[in-house]
């Protein structure tokens, strides 16, 4: 590390709602510094520069040149992912780039060989295999106290395909849709949960609206080569909300406030333009006039949908506290603190292994084999069949490693 022995030294670049929402995490860890972001909205580095007097730049390109930049934080469109990995790697900064990786398996693996060349860590998040009721999940799992897991079932019912989207969000070759989007979440925690090497999928996806044309549901029935089977299911067109079965609390941790049942469809369908619509997207990035206040602690550890792991003594889910756990002879909560984040544990993965050479779970091959699941859940729609997998990697390490 440059800055010193003790802290890494990270630069954001892109400040959209991804970004901006990295930024506490980066703030709350005690030896990480925020030190910069690039994007080319003038208005947000402005911002930026005032709120954390750190560097802003125009570009990744500028910001890697930076000396005093150890790594970066990768928030840009999907499709901008290849060409930025390799802006950073050759830079020789440590990376975490969003979900998913890429659009392809050849460019995953293209940004793997990229990063083990130049000798830097590439890790990928923030997905919700990072949060703390899934990695206390596979705790338990792991403990063998419930026995061996039977199957692993992640359900979501919400609004996605009508949240105001940019043109590339409803592409699917440039990874729109949600199969590509929000599967990569899913298919993290399951494979987590699973232990990581999935045998063999069976997909169907839809298209619904026409005019939002990009997957808008998903249903994936994953086999491992274990033995353990899994089902994802998906469903984004703003009807039922999976918020019903989660306590009222969605992803982000808040209580869910739908106001206007199908709000989101009814705000997208009444927008007068695609330039409207990504307007309103803008506007809910940093500093903008309908972001959040990223600052503001939550309430309540995240659902990202139902999430249930079903074992030979018990099941376990989530619950406000934490989790709900259904044993043979009793059920009962295990209880969480609140102080630790999904988002914190990507920061501290990246930083044990820069800072301690502790190797990480979510690096580049674990995330090419989630972005496999991806691929061949639209290939195996397309075709009707079932299709196996090649690329998929075990999970490496037990999950205490991350929050060291």
């Amino acid at each position: 590390m440059t800055s010193t022995s003790q802290h890494l030294n990270i630069g954001i670049v892109g400040l959209g709602i991804a970004g901006a929402s990295m930024i506490p995490a980066i703030l709350d860890h005690p030896h990480v510094h925020l030190a910069a972001a690039a994007t080319r909205n003038q208005e947000r580095l402005d911002k930026f520069a005032k709120d954390y007097n750190a560097k802003t730049y125009y570009s990744i390109d500028e910001l890697c040149m930076d000396p005093e930049i150890d790594a970066v934080y990768i928030a840009t469109p999907t499709e901008l992912h290849t060409e930025h990995v390799r802006i950073a790697a050759e830079a020789k900064k440590h990376i975490i780039v969003e979900k998913p990786l890429a659009v392809s398996i050849e460019e995953a693996t293209n940004m793997i060989e990229l990063a083990e060349k130049n000798g830097v860590y590439l890790i990928v998040g923030h997905s919700h295999s990072f949060e703390p009721p899934i990695q206390k999940m596979k705790e338990i799992i792991d403990s063998g106290r419930l026995g061996k897991v039977l199957m692993i079932h992640n359900w979501y019912y919400n609004d996605w395909i009508y949240r105001p989207r940019t043109p590339e969000e409803l592409k699917t070759e440039l990874g729109g849709g949600v199969t590509y989007r929000q599967g990569s979440h899913q298919f993290d925690i399951i494979r987590l949960l699973g232990g990581g090497e999935v045998r063999s999928i069976r997909a169907v996806t839809n298209i619904s609206d026409p005019e939002r044309p990009a997957e808008g549901n998903h249903t994936v029935f994953l086999e491992f080569e274990n033995g353990i089977p899994a089902t994802a299911v998906y469903n984004g067109y703003d009807h039922f909300h999976t918020t019903e079965l989660t306590y009222n609390i969605g992803e982000g941790g808040p209580l869910s406030n739908s106001g206007t049942y199908a709000q989101a469809r009814r705000t997208i369908k009444e927008t007068n333009s695609p330039e409207d619509e990504v307007a309103l997207k803008v506007a809910a990035g940093y500093g903008g006039s309908r972001s959040k206040n990223y600052q503001e602690a939550e309430k309540h550890h995240p659902f990202f949908g139902l999430t249930i792991v079903s074992c030979e003594k018990g099941d376990i889910r989530q619950s406000p506290e934490g989790l709900l756990v259904y044993g043979e002879e009793d059920k009962y909560t295990v209880t969480i603190p609140m102080e630790e984040t999904g988002r914190l544990n990507v920061i501290n993965e990246l930083y044990e292994a820069v800072a301690h050479g502790e190797k990480p779970i979510h690096d580049g091959r674990w995330a090419r084999a989630n972005l496999e699941v991806c691929v061949k859940a639209l290939q195996s729609s397309k075709e009707r069949k079932e299709l196996h997998l090649q690329f998929q990697v075990p999970v490496k390490e037990t999950v205490e490693n991350i929050r060291k």
